[in-house]
């Protein structure tokens, strides 16, 4: 399964501490297998389903899409638990 990341997800990774960053590649990692790894809640509300990943303070929010006939993970935002949902 192959891994894309938006330019948002990707820069918030990359500014957050060694320690941080590492748990979350590992969370997500942890999506890749079936069946997903971690704390996976479904949210309401979105018509494609987006689902959120808790890593410690910080959630990931991501979906699953189909190109080609192979299966990508998505990751569209992450950050702190206050200011994802916003």
């Amino acid at each position: 399964m192959q891994i894309n990341y938006s330019k948002s997800a990707a820069k918030v990774i990359n500014s957050l501490d060694k320690a941080t960053k590492l748990r979350i590649k590992q969370g997500i990692e942890g999506l890749t297998e079936a069946p997903p790894k971690g704390d996976i809640k479904m949210m309401q509300g979105f018509s494609p389903p987006l689902y959120r990943l808790r890593s410690g303070k910080y959630r990931v929010l991501y979906e699953y899409n189909t190109v080609g006939g192979n299966q990508v993970l998505m990751i569209k935002d992450v950050g702190s638990r206050g200011d994802i949902y916003k």
